[in-house]
């Protein structure tokens, strides 16, 4: 009987942080929110919550499809998630053509 074959995975490099941890568990609440509120770049702290709805995405099904090759380098191209931004482009498509079609 032939054995398995081994794979093996080589960790990363860890390399120590430069967090200082110290300094953020001394920091209160109102400094939070004081550095929070002036980084132009911060969501709203006090979001209401209380609209929010819980959505389930649609169930995805595999399925084998062909592409031109230049179609698949372009969305391959753009990086890791490229079989979810076909579907959005084909999703957008349906909508157009639901809508079209009302």
């Amino acid at each position: 009987m032939r054995d398995k074959p081994t794979r093996h995975v080589l960790e990363p490099e860890r390399r120590p942080g430069v967090t200082d941890f110290g300094r953020l568990a001394a920091l209160s609440d109102a400094d939070i929110a004081d550095a929070a509120g002036q980084d132009p770049d911060a969501v709203p702290l006090d979001i209401d919550w209380s609209r929010a709805e819980v959505t389930v995405p649609p169930r995805k099904i595999p399925v084998s499809i062909r592409l031109d090759a230049d179609v698949l380098d372009y969305f391959r191209h753009e990086g890791a998630g490229y079989q979810s931004r076909i579907n959005a482009v084909l999703r957008s498509y349906v909508r157009a053509r639901m809508d079209r079609e009302s």
